[in-house]
């Protein structure tokens, strides 16, 4: 079920088994809506939690309804339970939706609490960062594979239908964090119209005070605004920060168990 989503402002936290989610949205300029999409939802046995970032090309009110109606897409088909389908559906739906040649890129990530997994399919989205509390160190959460390189995979939502996608997962440590954010982090210039770009933006999150994860995104905005001089954003801005509690899900039956992450990991139809 949709736990919260939009593509309007918002600033705020909303918790699930395991990870405290820390969410910032802004429209560009004085837009109420913009073409950043952010999505969470949680299944009803609380063990399963996918968060969304989308982007839909273009900014502020000019693609607003466009991007209410990706979210709306991903409501639509969000118990989905395997991911890869999941931005598949969503792929073909948004080809026929955005005949115009629109394009989205969107991040999918579902979270599984009985075991920590983060379970990640990226449509031509920036990385996530990933902060991993033991090695007390920021990197880009990505994974290679060569098998995606041999064929068109991955693209954003309608470029190409149909598209493959690939999905891949990592397992969460206690006070891990993850970012998933839209690319206005990395087009941030500077007085020069220099752009901060991925390393720039990498270098930023090592700065941080992780002691606060509820401060995180609002310093990360901080300090790009200080590489901008203090000028706006050219986009609409969307960040989440997934911090890893750890805390325990409610327990499952042993068949249970089986079948969601099953489900999840594709080792059985749904």
């Amino acid at each position: 079920m949709e736990v919260f989503g939009g593509n309007a402002a918002f600033d705020g936290a909303i918790a699930v088994p395991g990870l405290d989610a820390y969410v910032y949205s802004r429209p560009f300029g004085s837009s109420t809506s913009g073409g950043d999409v952010h999505y969470i939802s949680t299944c009803g046995h609380r063990n399963i939690a996918r968060f969304a970032v989308a982007d839909v090309a273009g900014h502020g009110g000019q693609v607003g309804q466009i991007s209410a109606r990706l979210r709306a897409l991903m409501r639509k088909h969000i118990n989905t339970l395997d991911q890869t389908r999941f931005v598949r559906t969503l792929n073909h739906d948004f080809a026929e939706l955005a005949d115009d040649g629109t394009f989205a890129t969107a991040l999918l990530t579902s979270y599984y609490a009985p075991t920590d997994d983060l379970v990640i399919c990226n449509a031509g989205h920036p990385p996530p960062l990933w902060y991993r509390a033991a090695d007390t160190r920021w990197d880009y959460l990505t994974h290679d594979s060569k098998a995606a390189e041999q064929r068109v995979a991955n693209l954003p939502l309608g470029i190409i239908e149909p598209t493959e996608y690939t999905q891949f997962a990592v397992r969460l440590a206690r006070g891990d964090c993850v970012l998933l954010y839209t690319d206005s982090l990395i087009e941030a210039e500077d007085a020069n119209g220099q752009q901060i770009g991925s390393e720039g933006l990498l270098k930023l999150a090592r700065t941080l005070d992780l002691s606060a994860p509820e401060r995180i995104q609002t310093d990360l905005i901080d300090r790009l605004d200080a590489y901008q001089g203090g000028r706006a954003f050219a986009d609409d801005v969307t960040l989440i920060v997934l911090y890893h509690n750890a805390a325990d899900p409610p327990r499952l039956s042993v068949g249970e168990y089986l079948g969601v992450i099953g489900k999840v990991f594709r080792l059985i139809r749904v």
